[in-house]
């Protein structure tokens, strides 16, 4: 025992108690402060994920709002007459009532009070004996008459501001002339009429009481100097195959013409070309044997409307045959919202919805894309027998058969979303069969909207398992090797190797996935297939040549610096296989692999394709899943492995039963975590990938992302539109998505915790 000096004594003991209490309050004071910190912190970002969550919902909300109406007045209609045409300016303060005793009579909405008249100049011994108008958005009727003619009119409206308010000036254009146009030869009564008219041609189509179809086209030429402009028409008699017609109508763009009977036959004439007006078919579009009592075109003039004396309202349009290849007239959906006979139809002007009112006075505004009806009211005690709707769809005015208006205001601002319209199938106009279609804009005014979030959804799913296709099984086995086999100096180095890969902006990223990946894989993908099935019998042939070297050479690699070996061997494979990758395209796939795709397997090959989404975004949430899931495996209690072997196990038999059930907790965050990274992503998606929102598994087929359609088409959308709150919906849907898998992941981590504790 050796001796100790006099003079020794702790550290402790030298210092003043002041001091130690001094310093002691300090650490408290440390501690606490650390720790009420982390709580303010935490706190924090729970209340930021509340409010981000809260604010999407603010957003989305209005569009789950249903639509409303509410009555503004209703007084008795201005002027004399039988009303032939209601219609309401963009505003919706002035309307025009046509009336039979040749008038067009301007008022106000919210009073009755007349602001203008206008006597339609009808030529002497003539009477109205038609009516038609055309689409709403031209603001062009005619008057049919008693001697074979018709008068085109169109009402107008000039706004101005003298006094700095707003002033509506109704007026009245005859953009043909004052002269009424010779629609049949003989000069027989009209007793039925069609019109159509646009910039540089007219169309009108006529039908006496001898069943005489009349076509009267009306073009206007313009001299080569401009300074002259000329009428030219011409005159077709069409074949008439029903009895007993009753309903024109001429499609906008002046190509095709419906001519129906109340029995519900119809029929369809190809009127486009300059040779005779061909029959195209004639089917029967009745609901149930029940009397047609209507007929209109919805906005654009591809749908047919057609309502029925049992209340129904079906909605037609034509497409291709699979049989004949030629396009016929198919009934696309049905509403049946009425008790009563449909008296009236109104299709919106800029939208895809209409408003139908029937003989119990009621009115019912429908949606045809989201096959849904917006709102049903009663407006009057009498049957309705007109209605019209303002241009913004704020407005509506329907006469009842006592003749008084009845001047509503609506409030629908998103029609066109309904659960099925964002998750099911719908059938679109113009396309052959019900799709899940994502396309938002278009330069066309009769465009319909198409908010199906299905294939964004899908793409993102696409993307995410891709992307954990490639990376989970590099990061975990990279993790797994690196923690409990690689050397620890080589582990010092590899890890935040790996790790600082996740600093590498992803933008950076989908630029070269986009810019030099993806067009390398398509010039070498046979290589990259072939890759996939050499590299790993070439380092299971490394490994058994490595085996059977003698002891002594083995022996000179330390332990746990074996795979510093196969770096020359993965990169000596892969030179080897993309080298080949031009001559195995020859010898195999006749010169063009994706040629040999399309005409072989029928599977379309695009540039930007799943393959380079899951490479890029593979190698952008390896490093996340690697750290996490490294991490776990190397923090396993020492005890528990240094045991197993103790007791006689081989050193993978204690990864696979031991370390791995310990560390499980950890590695299923490392996924999750992981794959929330994969389906959040924005750039990479974006840049890699053709951004097609298409629903196709095929791997060499790109797609289009949530979190990416979400960053391209947000900047281009109109505050508070419908376009807009979907956007917004799509972010909640994602933020959902996240939020659920999270949860699961945790609960699963818990059980898995609890489950392997003990160990």
């Amino acid at each position: 025992m050796s001796d100790v000096p006099a003079n020794s004594s702790s550290v402790i003991d030298r210092i003043p108690a002041a001091s130690q209490r001094r310093r002691r309050r300090w650490r408290m004071f440390k501690d606490g402060a650390a720790r009420h910190g982390v709580t303010v912190g935490g706190i924090g970002v729970i209340i930021a994920v509340v409010l981000i969550f809260f604010y999407l919902l603010y957003v989305v909300l209005p569009l789950l709002k249903p639509g409303s109406a509410e009555p503004v007045t209703d007084y008795t209609a201005p002027g004399s007459g039988e009303t032939l045409h209601l219609a309401m300016e963009e505003q919706g303060e002035i309307a025009v009532r046509f009336t039979s005793a040749g008038e067009a009579v301007f008022f106000r909405t919210r009073n009755g009070t007349p602001v203008a008249r206008f006597a339609v100049p009808l030529p002497e011994g003539a009477e109205i004996s038609t009516f038609a108008a055309g689409a709403p958005e031209s603001r062009i009727v005619a008057y049919g008459l008693s001697d074979g003619t018709a008068l085109l009119v169109r009402h107008d409206y000039r706004i101005s501001y003298p006094g700095d308010e707003r002033l509506i000036t109704p007026e009245l254009h005859y953009p043909l002339g004052r002269e009424p146009l010779e629609v049949t030869p003989d000069g027989a009564a009209l007793t039925h009429l069609a019109v159509q008219s646009g910039e540089e041609s007219t169309t009108l189509v006529g039908l006496t009481a001898a069943g005489n179809l009349q076509l009267s086209r009306i073009r206007l030429e313009t001299s080569f100097l401009g300074d002259e402009t000329e009428m030219v028409r011409s005159h077709q008699r069409l074949p008439l195959t029903l009895t007993g017609p009753q309903f024109l109508q001429v499609n906008p763009q002046q190509r095709i013409l419906y001519v129906a009977n109340r029995d519900g036959e119809l029929a369809r004439y190809d009127i486009a070309g300059g040779d005779a007006p061909v029959l195209l078919e004639q089917i029967s579009i009745s609901e149930h044997g029940a009397e047609l009592t209507r007929l209109e075109l919805l906005t654009g003039g591809i749908s047919l409307l057609a309502g029925h004396a049992n209340g129904r309202i079906s909605q037609w349009f034509s497409v291709p045959d699979p049989d004949s290849k030629r396009e016929q007239l198919r009934r696309i959906r049905g509403f049946d919202a009425h008790a009563s006979p449909v008296t009236a139809i109104a299709p919106e002007h800029a939208r895809k919805g209409l408003l139908a009112a029937d003989a119990q006075g009621r009115i019912t505004v429908y949606h045809t894309t989201a096959h849904n009806i917006v709102l049903d009211r009663q407006v009057s005690g009498q049957p309705l027998q007109r209605v019209a709707v303002s241009p913004r769809a704020d407005y509506w005015l329907a006469e009842d058969t006592g003749g008084r208006l009845h001047f509503w205001q609506i409030d629908n601002e998103h029609p066109e979303i309904s659960w099925s319209s964002l998750w099911g199938k719908v059938w679109y106009e113009s396309y052959d069969e019900p799709a899940h279609i994502w396309q938002s804009s278009s330069a066309s005014n009769d465009f319909e909207p198409k908010f199906s979030l299905t294939p964004l959804a899908f793409g993102t799913l696409k993307a995410a398992f891709y992307a954990m296709l490639i990376g989970t099984p590099l990061a975990i086995l990279g993790a797994i090797y690196t923690s409990y086999f690689m050397a620890p100096k080589m582990r010092g180095s590899i890890k935040p190797t790996i790790e600082i890969m996740e600093a590498l902006p992803t933008v950076i990223l989908g630029f070269l996935a986009g810019l030099w990946l993806a067009p390398y894989i398509e010039d070498h993908l046979p290589g990259v297939f072939s890759l996939l099935i050499i590299m790993p019998f070439g380092v299971l042939l490394f490994a058994w040549f490595w085996h059977r070297l003698p002891e002594r050479i083995r022996t000179t690699v330390p332990d746990g610096w074996e795979a510093a070996l196969l770096i020359p061997v993965v990169l000596f494979w892969s030179w080897l296989s993309l080298g080949l990758s031009p001559l195995m395209e020859a010898w195999l796939f006749g010169g063009d692999m994706r040629l040999w795709l399309k005409s072989e397997l029928g599977l379309d090959f695009d540039q930007r394709n799943s393959i380079v989404v899951g490479l890029a975004m593979g190698f952008a949430v390896i490093p996340t899943i690697f750290s996490i899931a490294e991490d776990a495996i190397f923090n396993v209690p020492r005890h528990l492995t240094s045991g197993s072997l103790a007791l006689g196990a081989t050193p993978w038999q204690t990864l696979t039963r031991v370390v791995l059930l310990t560390a499980s907790p950890g590695i299923f965050s490392a996924v999750m975590i992981g794959m929330g990274r994969a389906v959040g992503e924005t750039m990479i998606v974006l840049m890699a990938t053709g951004n097609t929102p298409v629903m196709d598994m095929n791997i060499f087929q790109g797609m289009r992302t949530l979190s990416a359609n979400i960053a391209v088409e947000m900047p281009e959308s109109e505050v508070a539109s419908t376009h807009y709150r979907v956007l917004f919906l799509a972010a909640l849907v994602l933020f959902l998505f996240t939020f659920v898998v999270n949860t699961l992941a945790e609960l699963v981590r818990q059980r898995l915790r609890r489950k392997y504790a003990s160990l």
